[in-house]
């Protein structure tokens, strides 16, 4: 009977192996909808006018610099949630695929918990005024 219940009990842990792995991209999905949507819109169009911007085919050129990659772990908006470093990777992830499309490079490193711990670590002073550096470094040739 032992052996048998252990087969079971394997059986069960081996069915359930799917929905975990799926589990991520559903979370990451409903922690936009919390943390990020309210301001950066279901479809990632942002607010420019108010100051929110769009991150739908944009916020993939990031990865374009080092430094851009560190930015985006280190904006107020992904700072001030409670997420915890790996549910942040997870975030950025889904992000720069669902939102991203076309910016993000199809190649990109995807964040891990330890990337965005290292960056969290070293949030520079002036978050605003980096981004508008990068975002003039990628408008050169």
């Amino acid at each position: 009977m032992s052996g048998f219940r252990s087969f079971m009990l394997g059986l069960f842990v081996l069915g359930a192996l799917p929905a975990v792995a799926m589990a991520a991209p559903e979370n990451a999905k409903r922690n936009f909808r919390l943390y990020c949507m309210g301001c950066h819109q279901a479809d990632g169009s942002g607010s420019p006018a108010n100051g929110i911007p769009a991150m739908r085919d944009e916020v993939g050129h990031f990865l374009r610099l080092p430094e851009g990659r560190a930015y985006l772990s280190q904006v107020p908006g992904t700072l001030n949630t409670p997420l915890n470093d790996a549910e942040t990777a997870e975030l950025l992830n889904w992000l720069l695929v669902n939102l991203g499309r076309s910016s993000t490079p199809p190649d990109f490193q995807r964040y891990t918990a330890e990337d965005v711990k290292a960056y969290r670590a070293s949030v520079p002073e002036d978050i605003p005024g980096l981004r508008v550096r990068l975002l003039e470094k990628l408008a050169q040739p």
